[in-house]
Formats: C-alpha cells, structure tokens, sequence
C-alpha cells in the first residue's frame, strides 16, 4: 500500500456500518458532555469535537475551578480523560453497548469530581435510543475507526487551506457529532431568513440560530444506510436562484435537489492523481456559485484584501 492509499483509504459504508453507528453515538455521548459545559458560542461552534493527530477530542471543558477533555485516539483506540490537575482515565475502546460506554464514561468523569448530567437521547437520527438504554450498538472494527479518522485528517488538512483563502466570519473546520460529518462555513456577514428547521430531534431554535447567517458550507459525510457513499457536500443558505444549476468542478459533481447541496464522492477524491487538487476545486467552485448568485461582498471577504505577512525563518 503507498503513503496516499493509506492517507487516503477506501472507506465503504456497508463494511463499517455497524461500527459507524456505534461510533456515532459515542461521540454523541462526548459531544453532549460538551454541550452542557460549555458556554453557548454562536451556530453551535461550542459543541463541536476536532481533528487530532491521534483522533478526535473536544478541546478543554470547563468544570468549576478546572478545565479537561476528552480525546478519542483511533490509534491505540482510548477514550482518554484528562484534567487540569492531572486526573486522567483512559477506557479501551471495544466492542460493547453503548450503554456499556455511557456508564464506563459517567463513571470514569464522577471519579475525577467532573460530575455532570446530560440528555441522553441522541439527536439528529430517526427513532432515537437512549444512551443508558442503548444494547443494539454495540460494534467497533478497530481497523475501519482508524479509516475514518484518517480520512478526517486529510479532509481537515486540506479544508483548512480552503479556510485561509477567506477572510471574512468563518467557522473553524470542525466535527459535527449531530450529524457526524465534518465541515467548515463561511458567512457573508448579512442575515439570513429564518431557516424552516425540521431536523429529527433538534429543536428548531438551535438550527434557526446556526443558520442566521447567510453562509456556505463545505465538509465529508461518510454516509449512512439509506445512503451508503460517503461524499464531500457543499450548500448554500439561504440557496440563491440558479445555484442548483451552476457549473462546479470536477464533472463527477453533481447537484441533489433531495439534500439541497453539491456532492462529490469520496472516492473520486481518493482515486485523483491530486486529492487536494480535486477537492479544492471542488469546494472554491461551489463557494464561486453561491457567492456570486448571491451577490456577495468578495472583494473584501477574500484573501487578496488581508494581504498577510510573509512567514520567515
């Protein structure tokens, strides 16, 4: 296997499904610990977990007097609590319930004095299970976590260089754990109408205050059971007129009026002489469709007018 495979590894939904599934609603569970901790930052910014060079984590949480995290390592495949006064607990990530990792999770924060309560149902999916009730997930391929992980490293790497190309509000690249796809948005700086709301178990307040904003997306999604291809995605919301029939790159691009959004397969990206290449394009050519029929301020949101310093030596 080259570098690139192996940077770029193949990632078929119908062989790691149940242990996305799993995963889903373990980063949910983490996510959640998050989200009932942390000070409320604007679109839901305060909720999200990152990319690591071992995983993911959720960047330190405050607690009273102390600050820790939690940080899953796909590598050697732990859940990792660390505390500001050098508390830490690590818990093999294995196949078991979720409800199995729920407790080990609870039970390891209670034994740091990190006591805390969260909602315990799972957003964002169709008939949701109770974490604490939760004995139908219950898979974990350490192998194909490892997958996943590495194909959110090089998303991050190279939507990251898409991100310095902006300079206007823009979100960092970020893991979503509602929806379990990683993205990065950039506003227009005007508002937005009110978004209709409708997603399975999110209060509609939470997606009207995300999408106040004018904005575009762009991020990977590995795809679920009703639809197994994992994609890049890239949308506009408020969705100027025509945009659903823009020209983006490259041809294998396509618009889906179900979603709403341009999709890309993963695998077109994987397979491409250039990954970064094709993915780039991919997602500055949706950014010129939305950006333009919508009559965006480009001039001053863009790169050229930042004008940044040269790094030195």
């Amino acid at each position: 296997m080259t570098e690139r495979d192996a940077s770029w590894p193949d990632l078929p939904f119908n062989e790691w499904q149940a242990t996305a599934e799993t995963l889903h609603m373990w980063t949910q569970i983490v996510g959640k610990i998050r989200l009932t901790l942390t000070p409320w930052i604007n679109h839901s910014w305060h909720v999200t977990l990152y990319v690591t060079s071992r995983g993911l984590t959720t960047s330190p949480i405050p607690h009273g007097l102390h600050m820790f995290e939690i940080d899953f390592d796909f590598i050697d495949h732990e859940l990792r609590i660390l505390k500001s006064d050098g508390g830490v607990r690590a818990l093999k990530m294995r196949p078991q319930s979720v409800a199995e990792f729920y407790n080990a999770a609870m039970n390891a924060l209670d034994e740091l004095n990190l006591h805390v309560k969260i909602d315990n149902v799972p957003n964002e999916i169709a008939d949701p299970i109770p974490f604490d009730q939760d004995q139908t997930h219950r898979s974990y391929d350490p192998e194909y976590a490892n997958r996943f992980w590495r194909v959110l490293v090089q998303a991050t790497r190279v939507l990251t260089k898409f991100r310095s190309r902006f300079c206007g509000k823009c979100s960092p690249v970020h893991f979503f754990w509602g929806s379990f796809d990683l993205a990065v948005t950039r506003f227009s700086g005007r508002a937005a109408p009110p978004h209709p709301g409708g997603i399975p178990h999110l209060p509609d307040r939470v997606t009207r205050e995300a999408y106040a904003q004018e904005v575009n997306s762009v991020g990977f999604w590995p795809g679920n059971a009703a639809s197994p291809t994992p994609i890049f995605y890239s949308y506009a919301y408020p969705e100027p007129q025509g945009f659903g029939q823009a020209k983006v790159r490259p041809a294998e691009a396509s618009y889906s009026a179900q979603l709403h959004e341009f999709v890309l397969p993963y695998d077109v990206v994987r397979t491409a002489p250039s990954p970064d290449d094709v993915l780039l394009d991919f997602a500055q050519s949706v950014y010129d469709a939305a950006s333009t029929l919508g009559d965006w301020d480009r001039a001053a949101l863009e790169e050229s007018s930042l004008n940044p310093p040269k790094a030195v030596a």
